[in-house]
């Protein structure tokens, strides 16, 4: 038996006026998906525990099987995890975005995601940073695009962790001047005198893209202990992601982070290589995490026609391909699609509806609703969290 876990990020919306009432979800072309409900099992699983945050770090968790509570402070450790930077006792990890600010009357984050710079242009900033700013002891480690990781020994405890999406056009005057998170906002503020004029930005600017003119730091915390899936289901396997955060999950759950050159996570992105990856890691593997950043991303942006992009995209480049070569190859296995949060375009961030999930086991034949979406799996169970719907995928952990 094969095991697979198929997570399109923040796919999850709202009724939207434009799309006749219906969601990104229930309008995009999804034959793929909607195929594997009709036959599979369909429902909404509780994502995200009472009093933690919405954020993809909590969710991809819980999906995978993992109670988050108690356990994950923050994505900046599990993001320093992929990277291979060691943390020692007393170390803060934080997420430390690009991101594009405005000064004017106010000031506001315009772009949580530098207009999605390239990792090459944020090797150069980074290496700008680590040279010129005051660290004392701190240090900048490049990651994805916008996605890096600020390492802080011996951080203040109880500094905020403010998501950058979250205030997104909004001013932030009243961040600015919070006393409580004034250590964070002193780097901050170093960081523009050295972005602003930056080489990289003017050239960005001379092509009409949003700079990368300030950092942004967050999601902090330590590294989290859990069991393995080889511990609790006698499982080995990997993980297919973009993202630093599902790789991070990844080892610190005992599955093998797979890289696939030209995975971007946004819309233009290696889908054939993803999944090409996660096939071959099943002919050794008995399961994947298969991860697509990009209807997030859009949904950050507010950017209705690109979030239909991805979703039909992940349901035609990766949903349909993966389980096409398993069937055409006799396997049996049982897949898990699902999305991690709800990120609806009304709000560019993250929500904690429960989510749409489909079940299926291609030796089984069930009788599911026509159409995968919210509103089709509100009529199945809900499930309270995500270790349950694990035991569901996996089946009872060992003894």
């Amino acid at each position: 038996m094969k095991y697979l876990i198929l997570i399109g990020d923040g796919m999850g919306d709202f009724p939207i006026k434009s799309l006749g009432g219906r969601t990104p979800l229930d309008y995009a072309p999804t034959p793929q998906l909607d195929a594997l409900a009709r036959r599979g099992k369909v429902g909404r699983v509780a994502t995200i525990p009472e009093g933690m945050p919405p954020g993809s770090d909590v969710a991809i968790m819980s999906l995978m099987g993992y109670n988050p509570k108690g356990v994950l402070t923050g994505r900046g450790p599990l993001e320093a995890l992929a990277l291979g930077v060691p943390l020692q006792e007393g170390d803060l990890a934080f997420r430390m975005n690009l991101v594009t600010m405005e000064w004017g009357t106010h000031t506001i984050i315009r772009n949580h995601a530098a207009g999605d710079i390239t990792t090459a242009e944020s090797a150069e900033l980074i290496a700008t940073l680590n040279e010129r700013m005051p660290l004392g002891g701190k240090t900048i480690h490049q990651g994805v695009s916008y996605r890096n990781v600020l390492v802080w020994p011996g951080a203040p405890e109880g500094l905020p962790s403010l998501p950058p999406h979250d205030y997104l056009d909004k001013p932030i005057e009243f961040l600015l001047n919070d006393e409580a998170q004034a250590p964070l906002l002193d780097l901050i503020r170093a960081s523009w005198p050295i972005l602003i004029n930056h080489p990289v930005n003017q050239k960005r600017l001379a092509k009409g893209l949003p700079p990368a003119n300030s950092i942004w730091l967050w999601g902090q915390g330590r590294t989290p202990k859990v069991k393995t899936y080889a511990e609790r289901w006698g499982l080995a396997g990997a993980t297919v992601s973009a993202v630093d955060i599902i790789r991070g999950l990844g080892l610190a759950t005992g599955l093998t982070p797979l890289r696939v050159e030209g995975a971007t996570g946004v819309l233009n992105t290696n889908y054939a290589g993803k999944v090409m990856a996660a096939v071959k890691s099943l002919e050794t593997g008995d399961i994947v995490v298969v991860h697509l950043e990009a209807p997030d991303e859009a949904s950050h942006h507010g950017d209705l026609h690109q979030k239909l992009q991805a979703i039909e995209r992940f349901d035609r480049l990766i949903v349909g391909p993966i389980v096409g070569s398993l069937e055409a190859k006799g396997i049996h296995f049982r897949l898990l699609a699902a999305c991690d949060h709800y990120t609806p375009l009304s709000l560019k961030t993250h929500t904690d509806d429960p989510v749409p999930f489909s079940l299926y086991d291609n030796r089984e034949h069930h009788h599911g609703p026509e159409k995968w979406c919210e509103a089709a799996c509100a009529d199945g169970p809900l499930v309270p969290d995500g270790p349950t719907l694990a035991r569901m995928l996996l089946g009872p952990e060992k003894s």
